[in-house]
């Protein structure tokens, strides 16, 4: 059943709710990244078993996204959406309650899978409140929260860590999520969709809950067991691919598949998909190593972390509008071209960090490389959903987010394991370096004797700064590559073919 567009405070409203609802799930991943270290501290846990907290929610979500528009079909996608966003309130108040790492990664685990039709359902029931000359706009203002919630993320994030318990980084959703699910349900009830009673793919789910599941084990638990000379390593690499090679036949054939890959024959959305989900990984792999970074090794507070993050969503509250407004003349290519070369250039701004660096050395590529930010959601989004019909948008938009989200979580295990990696073998160079025959280490050791430090205290010392100058290089280098790849993907952008619609012209107008 088609719904005429929302219009006055009406529209005003349901702009406000769905983006709400968006702005808790992504400051539910942005504030935990600034939290990590004191939480692994207070619940007796390493800091690379704490990423579990952000690997885990990441993955259930992104298992449970593709289900998005099965469950919105069989039951309403307001009914759905709404219920959504009550089950991530009272899951959020769970985690905050946690007692163990093991049970705060179980609750996470559930608020990973009941939050996964919040951000497909958010975008389809957004575009579908407004007029088709709008939804450029429409789509920039979703973007918009996406961008902002990475500003206050790191900020509330440091300090709730610094100043009172961890928990309440969760439990801040209550009140979000309980205004956003009331103010949804009061206006979009009467423009609940149709429904369909579609038999569900159970192998498919299986099948996708098994690889993806398998795969983030081996990315996981590969860091601690040394990776492929572990038997369980090797295990789980192996089911991991079986599962989702047989999940591509199967889907194929399907019916009515958990994964809709059909969509992969148009240009679109397969070039803004692997667009999206490839450049989300690079970015958002860094979003978790700078605070990382800056508080286990350059003696940063939460609070001082979050704030030398936060400032990457300053620009995009200005530029995100003027982009949306604009996004009907524009060529979206060359957008995207801008915000790869954005995120190249900050990257490589980024690989000369040095540990003696002022805080406004980690600042300002922050601030640059929102420009970056705010031409890469809402441009890549219209790419990849662009000459849909209207029936197909919140399937293409689960999937799509699917991948991201996913990859996300892929790009956050790999760029901490190649922290880990690339420091030991840093660590391992300098110390053969520090020797009594050597020119530098004598005058380094000379002015440790001047300060009164006895060998012991010497040798603590030098291996703490080995151990930061190591971590420091390894980042840079994390940095570089990361450059490199945003240079190479600009390339990728330019197979999309125009136009690029929101909403697949008169198809998906109504």
């Amino acid at each position: 059943m088609n719904h005429p567009p929302l219009t006055g405070s009406k529209l005003v409203w349901i702009t406000l709710a769905l983006s709400m609802s968006v702005f808790m799930q992504v400051l539910d991943t942005t504030i935990a990244n600034v939290a990590l270290p004191t939480i692994s501290g207070n619940l007796g846990a390493a800091t690379s078993q704490g990423t579990w907290v952000i690997t885990s929610f990441g993955v259930a979500n992104a298992i449970a996204v593709p289900l998005t528009g099965w469950l919105a079909k069989r039951i309403g996608e307001v009914k759905l959406f709404t219920a959504s966003t009550l089950l991530f309130v009272l899951t959020s108040w769970l985690c905050g309650m946690s007692s163990s790492l093991e049970m705060l990664i179980f609750f996470r685990i559930l608020q990973g899978a009941v939050a996964g039709p919040m951000i497909p359902l958010s975008q389809s029931l957004l575009l579908s409140c407004y007029p088709a000359a709008k939804k450029g706009l429409a789509l920039s203002l979703w973007a918009m929260t996406v961008i902002v919630a990475p500003v206050f993320g790191p900020i509330l994030g440091g300090v709730i860590s610094d100043n009172w318990h961890w928990g309440w980084i969760f439990f801040i959703n209550v009140p979000v999520g309980l205004a956003a699910a009331f103010i949804s349900w009061r206006i979009m009830k009467p423009r609940e969709t149709d429904t369909v009673d579609l038999p569900i793919d159970k192998i498919g789910l299986a099948l996708l809950v098994i690889g993806v599941g398998s795969l983030q084990m081996v990315l996981d638990r590969g860091k601690e067991l040394d990776w492929f000379n572990s038997v369980e390593v090797v295990t789980l690499a192996v089911v991991a691919v079986l599962a989702l090679v047989y999940l591509v036949i199967w889907e194929l054939g399907e019916e009515h598949p958990i994964v809709d890959l059909s969509l992969f024959s148009r240009r679109n959305f397969t070039v803004g998909t692997i667009a999206i989900s490839l450049g989300f990984m690079l970015y958002f792999g860094t979003v978790v190593l700078l605070p990382l970074m800056l508080q286990t090794q350059l003696g940063y507070t939460a609070t001082w972390a979050g704030l030398a993050a936060a400032p990457i969503g300053l620009i995009p509250v200005v530029l995100s509008p003027i982009i949306g407004k604009n996004a009907h003349r524009w060529d979206m290519r060359w957008v995207v071209t801008v915000s790869f070369s954005v995120y190249a250039i900050c990257f490589f701004w980024r690989s000369t960090f040095n540990p003696d660096m002022d805080f406004s050395y980690v600042v300002w590529p922050q601030v640059v490389q929102g420009i970056g930010v705010a031409c890469f959601f809402m441009p890549l989004t219209a790419i990849t959903l662009s000459g849909l019909p209207a029936s197909r948008i919140a399937s293409a938009s689960s999937l799509s987010n699917f991948l991201r989200i996913l990859a996300g979580s892929i790009g956050t295990s790999i760029t901490t394991t190649m922290w880990d990696r690339r420091e030991a073998l840093h660590h391992s160079k300098l110390t053969e370096h520090v020797s009594l025959y050597d020119q530098a280490s004598q005058e380094w050791f000379g002015v440790l004797d001047k300060l009164g430090l006895n060998s012991g205290q010497q040798a603590a010392l030098t291996q703490l700064q080995v151990t930061k100058q190591g971590y420091v290089m390894a980042a840079n280098e994390i940095f570089w590559l990361s450059g490199i790849l945003f240079v190479i993907l600009i390339g990728l952008v330019w197979f999309a073919k125009p136009p690029f619609s929101a909403s697949g012209g008169d198809s998906g107008a109504h």
